[in-house]
């Protein structure tokens, strides 16, 4: 009897097979574990594979490499929406597209860590006392800051409700953000000169698209204060990396903390893990094991639809979800 061949892809901790009970649907399973190195080795890897289980954004699925995939037949991504799939190509090729539950705070949570170690200087005093010393440098408390919050949605929620305890002030910008919006938060709405002027912390929560990339460049860090700190947490390319790299050599702003890149994995040797003032973690914002157990057993629930026949969680579109962002 002809059985399913599953690819779970870019399983970088080796926890997939533990969070799900794969043994439940009638299919043989492989794991990748490494990031595949271009589009000709995920063709190469994937070739005999009929589903593939994608961890959100690491591997991309464009038409070109969809077309090469002729064993394909059910790609099922983490999340609800996942911009490096070309879903209307899938769909030509006769590719069902599904998706998993998502939620959203353990990215909130991993940008309060990011601003509280960035402060606190955090991983100067690690250092120190990992080589032997004691305190080195003098943080700064956030409380009576000003938090600017680049993008009022689910996570920027989030992260404003928290600076609130905190004791911050919180404003925001965003092109579809209104003053009424705002205030159901307790945010204060400005414009987006009025954003990167005054706040001591920006912490960026927009969706990447055509628009939003590189709106925070070389006249946006010129706008901030050398004392600011700015995070993202959301996609790299919406801060213009040359730029970024330019402000942190010139200490235009105090410090970058930083967990989404341009090139993912961030190669080994990048400027930006030279600097003493960017913060990096590896693309952490929602690698817990809440979320991941959501989305292996939920990917799993979507494998045994599709072979019983039943309706998968198919993923909206990338481009409607843009539109609709905050």
């Amino acid at each position: 009897m002809f059985r399913l061949r599953i690819a779970i892809l870019d399983d970088y901790q080796s926890v997939a097979l533990s969070l799900a009970d794969w043994g439940s649907v009638d299919a043989s399973v492989e794991v990748f574990s490494a990031p595949f190195a271009d589009a000709d080795e995920v063709v190469k890897e994937l070739a005999d594979f009929d589903v593939l289980i994608a961890m959100r954004e690491r591997t991309r699925f464009p038409a070109e490499v969809l077309s090469r995939l002729r064993s394909l037949k059910l790609l099922v991504t983490t999340g609800p929406i996942n911009s490096a799939i070309d879903v209307a190509a899938a769909r030509e090729f006769g590719v069902v597209v599904s998706g998993t539950r998502y939620f959203s705070y353990p990215t909130a949570e991993l940008t309060w860590t990011l601003i509280l170690a960035a402060a606190r200087k955090l991983p100067q005093q690690v250092q120190s006392m990992r080589s032997g010393g004691w305190q080195v440098g003098l943080g700064t408390s956030v409380q009576g800051l000003t938090l600017g919050v680049l993008g009022l949605g689910n996570v920027g929620e989030q992260v404003a409700t928290i600076a609130q305890t905190f004791g911050m002030r919180v404003i925001a910008w965003s092109e579809n953000l209104t003053a009424a919006r705002a205030a159901e938060h307790k945010v204060t709405a400005v414009s987006k000169e009025q954003l990167f002027t005054e706040a001591d912390v920006l912490s960026i929560h927009i969706v990447l698209s055509e628009r939003s990339r590189g709106m925070v460049g070389a006249s946006e860090f010129a706008m901030m204060k050398p004392t600011s700190i700015l995070v993202n947490t959301s996609r790299g390319p919406i801060v213009d990396e040359d730029a970024l790299l330019d402000a942190l050599r010139r200490r235009a702003i105090s410090c970058a903390a930083i967990d989404v890149y341009d090139q993912e994995p961030l190669p080994a040797d990048h400027p930006l893990r030279s600097l003493d003032n960017a913060l990096l973690t590896p693309h952490v914002g929602y690698v817990s094991r809440q979320l991941y157990s959501v989305f292996y057993r939920d990917a799993v629930d979507d494998v045994a639809a599709f072979i019983a026949g039943s309706p998968v969680r198919v993923i909206g579109s990338y481009v409607d979800a843009v539109s609709d962002a905050a």
